[in-house]
């Protein structure tokens, strides 16, 4: 049975863990077994930790989690306890008798959200990173949570959403997990309509459609950290069941990068830090290695378009900072 989830795609499993005092959280994508990645970086400011490695003319062929973490540089820390989880399982890439866990992984910027950051000397998210792939499962929640738990858009509460959806013409699937931080918007304007409306599958972000006018301040410039390069992120992970060489699935997430400018507006501008990885688990052989590929990444792109929206519909308030605007609650009849 579909769970509309990245996890759609055997193989994979998420955890999240979060502090709410805090106001920020780890998610953790971890696969049964190696998989091979590609990632496409469009943001002008991006935190990331392991990707050249995801080049295709590098050495290590697969990598066993993604990490995906609030705290902006701080949450790099995420990866070296999932690591440790991924170590005390006996995984890792094998260099002779040492395994060692192949983990890369992208930060968000969710500093200014009001929650307590006053952390000491040791930032919290290596043990966040930790409780993240211990908890790891097929099924688990959407909104604010793990790296969605302080994400914000320039109107809305950011979140995490995940969606998943067959291929036309293929036998493999595509699924997408995106933790939303944008600068820009998910709506049209300040009203509750959704950018990725037309990809909407069912009722899965309110079904409201699209406006049949275009109101007047649909392109009005967000005002989000409108002065601070790097504090917005939109970070995703497309997944496929396809068997794709790390060159295809480069191409997947370029292709897929599409899907987060279908659901935000605007993005991958000089104050994100926008990045996409895929995903493959090698199960489903392509036919045709090109037409098949295009067609994969033209799912893909919209599959994330739906998870952007998912996860900002998903999204709570969260105690002492970050509420819901009127126009959110208003719509949706929902304030947290």
């Amino acid at each position: 049975m579909s769970l509309n989830r990245i996890t759609d795609i055997q193989g994979l499993r998420v955890g999240h863990a979060e502090d709410l005092r805090l106001g920020s959280g780890v998610t953790a994508i971890v696969f049964d077994a190696p998989v091979v990645a590609g990632i496409d970086v469009r943001g002008g400011g991006p935190g990331t930790r392991e990707t050249d490695l995801l080049d295709p003319e590098r050495t290590v062929e697969r990598i066993d989690a993604i990490v995906l973490s609030g705290g902006s540089a701080f949450g790099l820390d995420a990866a070296a306890g999932i690591m440790a989880a991924l170590a005390e399982a006996g995984r890792g890439f094998a260099v002779g008798p040492a395994r060692v866990p192949i983990v890369p992984g992208a930060v968000l910027f969710d500093l200014l959200n009001g929650g307590d950051k006053d952390w000491g000397r040791f930032p919290p998210y290596r043990d966040l990173g930790y409780a993240a792939a211990r908890a790891a499962a097929v099924d688990f929640a959407l909104g604010s949570v793990g790296a969605g738990t302080g994400a914000t858009t320039a109107n809305l509460k950011g979140g995490l959403g995940s969606a998943s959806a067959e291929v036309s013409g293929l036998t493999a699937r595509v699924g997408a997990l995106a933790a939303v931080n944008a600068f820009g918007r998910v709506t049209v304007g300040d009203g509750a309509q959704f950018w990725a409306a037309p990809y909407e599958a069912g009722d899965e972000f309110g079904a409201l459609g699209f406006p049949r006018h275009m109101p007047p301040e649909a392109f009005d410039w967000p005002r989000k950290h409108a002065d601070l390069a790097g504090a917005s992120t939109t970070l995703a992970v497309v997944a496929t069941d396809a068997i794709l060489t790390k060159a295809q699935a480069r191409r997947l997430a370029v292709m897929a990068q599409d899907g987060l400018a279908r659901a935000i507006h605007p993005v991958h501008t000089p104050l994100d830090g926008d990045v996409v990885f895929a995903v493959a688990t090698g199960r489903v052989p392509l036919a045709d290695p090109v037409g098949d590929l295009a067609r994969l990444g033209d799912a893909a792109a919209r599959t994330l378009a739906r998870a952007v929206a998912i996860g900002v519909f998903s999204a709570t308030s969260l105690p002492g900072f970050d509420r819901m605007p009127p126009a959110w609650t208003e719509c949706f009849g929902r304030g947290g």
